[in-house]
C-alpha cells in the first residue's frame, strides 16, 4: 500500500468495498481528492508511529555478515570464515548496505554498533 501512495496513487481501497463506495472513490480520484479506506488509514498510521527498524527485514545470513563486518572483517577473510565465495560476500553486502540505506561499510558498522543489530 504504501508503495501504491509513494508511486503516486490518489487514494487505497480494501477489495472488498461496497460498488457504492468504489463509485465514490473513483469521483473523489478524478476530482483530485485521497480516497483511504479506513483499514487502511489505520494501517498508515501505525507504521508512521511505528517506524520499521532498520534491520527488519534482513536476512538471518545477512545479519551474520553484519556481525562479521562490525569485528572488521574483509569480504574475503568473511568468505573464508563462512565458506562461501567472494562474490556471494559482496552479493549480501550490497543487499545490507541497500536495506540500512548507507552508502558504505564504514556507516552500516556504526548503525549497526549503534542500533544493537548484532551481538
Amino acid at each position: 500500500m504504501e508503495g501504491a501512495l509513494k508511486a503516486g496513487a490518489n487514494g487505497y481501497l480494501l477489495k472488498d468495498v461496497s460498488a457504492e463506495e468504489l463509485v465514490n472513490a473513483v469521483r473523489r480520484a478524478t476530482a483530485g481528492q485521497p480516497s483511504l479506506s479506513p483499514e487502511a488509514a489505520q494501517v498508515l498510521m501505525k507504521n508512521v508511529s511505528e517506524p520499521a527498524l532498520p534491520h527488519q527485514d534482513m536476512t538471518g545470513r545477512e545479519l551474520e555478515i553484519l556481525a562479521l563486518m562490525v569485528e572488521g572483517l574483509s569480504n574475503n577473510e568473511i568468505a573464508e570464515r563462512l565458506i562461501i565465495s567472494q562474490s556471494t560476500v559482496k552479493f549480501h553486502v550490497s543487499n545490507i548496505l541497500s536495506k540500512l540505506g548507507v552508502t558504505g561499510r564504514t556507516e552500516a558498522v556504526a548503525l549497526a554498533v549503534k542500533h544493537h543489530l548484532v551481538k
